[in-house]
């Protein structure tokens, strides 16, 4: 495991009672570096959307544990924050939250992919689709062209919710 595995781990488990007595969700916990500083971030919601009051509390609370468990010998910035409005899919749980939801998938090169009933291809970077199903290897959406377009989510950047204007 790496440290940034251990730090976001322990996070989670100091993150989950906090979580569970407030009836939050924990969607996920991030240690990144960006512009020369060192983030420690935790993604948090709730039915009805969370708010910043919400974010508010589960930062004073978080603060003072990670003040008292002090894991994390470098300098960091704590962060508490929706997952916003086209959060990104991970883990097995947001992808069941999200079965018929929109979603864009962005692929790590380009991908040939039906474009027609005629059997012609295109190259694409990216899909929009409906999400229908996920395993392990695969994620299986809905496009206009194809009611069953399975893909491998090794072949995945990133999966995240279609905004819509």
């Amino acid at each position: 495991m790496s440290k940034r595995e251990e730090y976001e781990a322990r996070a989670e488990q100091i993150l989950e009672p906090i979580m569970e007595e407030n009836q939050f969700e924990l969607v996920d916990v991030e240690y990144v570096k960006e512009a020369g500083n060192w983030y420690l971030r935790a993604y948090v919601d709730k039915p009805g959307g969370i708010t910043l009051d919400d974010c508010e509390l589960v930062n004073r609370t978080w603060s003072d544990i990670m003040d008292r468990e002090d894991f994390i010998p470098e300098a960091y910035i704590l962060e508490v924050s929706s997952p916003g409005l086209g959060r990104q899919l991970k883990k097995d749980k947001d992808f069941n939250r999200s079965i018929g939801e929109d979603v864009d998938v962005k692929f790590y090169g380009s991908r040939k992919i039906p474009a027609g009933k005629n059997g012609k291809e295109i190259s694409v970077k990216e899909i929009t689709g409906t999400l229908k199903a996920f395993t392990k290897e695969t994620i299986t959406i809905e496009t206009d062209f194809n009611p069953e377009y399975e893909i491998l989510r090794s072949e995945i950047s990133t999966v995240k919710l279609t905004i819509d204007f």
